[in-house]
């Protein structure tokens, strides 16, 4: 793409990462801002964000003299009718971006592609506001601009022969890694991501875990860089709350529908990092509440993962007893026909740090604290939670990755994308292919069909795909 001036409407803390992104790239930036008041805050943003990046060694003074000088600022659309490719980073508000994209049309030269950052709003409905829905295109970048790798390129139904190639070959040229993706809500980060960090608060919602264990499960049992409480909290409950009502008002899937006490938080105000209190209290560290201690004398394993965990238990001094204080059921579900109920507690590790201890409606409080005291004397992370299919880690993981099965078998984005935009935009150590083909396709879609007969939630019943690969004998995805 031959281009050489871009213009950034709205310079806010993203539109300024955005222009500054673009003229490190060493192309001329016009900012536009609504008034003198607003541009004095974007200039703002670019130098607290150069004079960082100077301070950290990543640039020089003139380095940071050099982009600063290629960033002109002004209020006037006007100055923009040069421009080669004009970036829209404007609120998340419909009616006022096509009215911007409908004076864009107006101002700019013919050949200029007009782009949104929208990062769930439909690009379609915003090129239909133009008189060349052809040359309109979504480049979602991510925040911090400067810092973050990925760039969502989205393609509508109007979009011209050879466009999304042009503005991927420009993101490759700023140093990004795009990803091509259709139009749907969410795109693929913010489609994957957001459903999943709802469908945990629905768990907290339900009594399933406590705050605190559904981010250990999440964290240190299925390896994500962050819990979804933790994570929620980052990203803004309001900035996520709107998300998930643009998704469900695309899909009326009831798993897209914010959860109520979502929706509670944010009408309280409690926004997360932002306002100092989310589902964590940013304020001040959290109190540390004293540890109850069981009083651990007799345990037995039991169930198809026994051995494991015998050996764990015999290493820390436990030999098994027949008549035992409590009985451990090792992988699988608690069966009461086993053992005495109320001395019965299920026991499932996580990639070897977590164990989520499950307690049945039967199982009495002291065995549950026993099992739990246990956990940590042989080194794992106890999550008590209830005996749910999936447990905690199986009712996130694989619902999030059964819909990463869904979004590539509906043809608008490929595999190696969504791994990528997973990977990128959100630190996953794998993509979710990666992470699917190391469970193993016949594991994943075997616990969906238990957490499925369990909840009959069509979202949680396996991607057609998915049960087609496995009934083939196949353990991993064909690629081109």
């Amino acid at each position: 793409m031959a281009c050489e001036m871009v213009g950034v409407v709205g310079l806010g803390t993203m539109g300024a990462g955005i222009a500054e992104v673009f003229a490190r790239a060493g192309l001329r930036v016009v900012g536009v801002e609504a008034d003198e008041k607003a541009l004095e805050r974007g200039r703002g943003h670019l130098r607290v964000s150069t004079d960082r990046a100077l301070s950290k060694g990543r640039l020089t003074a003139e380095g940071q003299r050099e982009i600063l000088d290629r960033i002109t600022l002004t209020t006037s659309r006007a100055e923009l009718a040069e421009a080669d490719l004009v970036v829209e980073a404007i609120p998340e508000v419909m009616a006022y971006k096509s009215e911007l994209f409908a004076d864009l049309d107006r101002l700019c030269k013919p050949s200029a592609i007009l782009a949104t950052n929208t990062s769930s709003l439909p690009v379609t409905a915003i090129a239909a506001a133009t008189g060349r829905p052809d040359r309109v295109i979504g480049m979602h970048f991510f925040n911090p601009a400067p810092v973050m790798k990925l760039v969502e390129v989205v393609h509508t139904v109007l979009t011209g022969d050879g466009v999304a190639a042009e503005v991927a070959g420009l993101a490759r040229r700023l140093g990004k890694t795009p990803v091509s993706v259709g139009d749907r809500a969410g795109f693929v980060v913010n489609r994957l991501l957001l459903p999943y960090l709802n469908h945990a608060a629905v768990l907290l919602e339900q009594g399933m875990a406590t705050r605190d264990g559904i981010d250990t499960a999440m964290r240190r049992g299925a390896g994500l860089p962050m819990g979804p409480f933790a994570l929620l909290d980052l990203i803004g409950l309001d900035t996520s709350y709107e998300v998930m009502e643009v998704l469900f008002a695309e899909s009326r899937d009831r798993r897209h529908a914010p959860a109520p006490l979502l929706r509670e938080l944010v009408s309280a105000g409690l926004l997360g990092r932002k306002s100092g209190k989310g589902f964590y209290d940013h304020a001040q560290e959290s109190p540390v509440s004293p540890e109850t201690r069981s009083a651990i004398s007799t345990v037995r394993v039991i169930g198809p993962d026994a051995d494991a965990l015998t050996e764990r238990l015999s290493a820390a001094g436990f030999k098994q007893v027949s008549g035992a204080d409590v009985v451990l059921q090792a992988g699988g579900r608690p069966d009461v026909r086993l053992a005495p109920p109320g001395r019965l507690v299920g026991v499932r590790v996580v990639g070897d740090t977590v164990a989520e201890v499950a307690a049945t409606v039967l199982t009495s409080p002291g065995a549950a604290l026993c099992a739990a005291d246990l956990m940590k004397i042989v080194g794992l992370a106890p999550v008590p939670c209830k005996d749910r299919a999936g447990g905690v880690t199986g009712a996130l993981l694989y619902a999030h990755l059964n819909d990463a099965v869904r979004m590539y078998d509906s043809g608008y984005a490929s595999i190696d994308d969504i791994d990528t935009a997973m990977k990128l935009g959100c630190g996953y150590p794998a993509g979710p292919f990666e992470l699917l083909e190391s469970i193993g396709l016949a594991k994943v879609r075997d616990e969906l069909n238990a957490i499925y007969t369990e909840y009959r939630e069509q979202a949680f019943a396996p991607a057609p795909l998915l049960d087609e690969l496995v009934t083939a004998g196949l353990d991993a995805f064909p690629r081109p």
